[in-house]
C-alpha cells in the first residue's frame, strides 16, 4: 500500500502485528481506518509521539463508529510503518511486547 505527496512517493508498510487487527474490523472501520492512514501519509506529525520505553513510535487516535482507535506507526521523510491498531484497553501493553519482541 503506498500513496502520493506532493509528488512523492510515500511508501507504507505493516506489521504482521497490524495486519492481525486490521483483519478484526468491520467494513466501516476500515474506511475510517484508511482515512487515518492518509492523514498519517500526509501529515506524520499528527500523532503523538511516546516517551520512554515507546520513544521513536507515534500514536494516532481516531474514532471508528462508537470507538476510539490507536494507530502506532513510525516514520521518516519517505516511509510510514504501522505497527499496531486496537483501542486503548492492553493498547500499550501488547506495543511494549511487540516492541521487545523486535529489538
Amino acid at each position: 500500500m503506498s500513496s502520493a505527496n506532493n509528488s512523492s512517493e510515500i511508501q507504507v508498510l505493516q506489521t504482521s502485528l497490524f495486519v492481525r487487527q486490521k483483519k478484526k474490523l468491520r467494513k466501516n472501520q476500515l474506511v475510517e481506518l484508511d482515512k487515518a492512514v492518509e492523514e498519517i501519509v500526509k501529515n506524520p506529525n499528527i500523532g503523538e509521539q511516546k516517551k520512554g520505553d515507546l520513544k521513536n513510535i507515534w500514536v494516532y487516535k481516531f474514532r471508528a463508529g462508537n470507538n476510539l482507535y490507536l494507530l502506532a506507526y513510525k516514520w521518516d521523510k519517505g516511509l510510514r510503518i504501522l505497527i499496531a491498531l486496537g483501542t486503548h484497553e492492553n493498547f500499550y501493553r501488547d506495543l511494549k511486547r511487540y516492541k521487545k519482541r523486535r529489538v
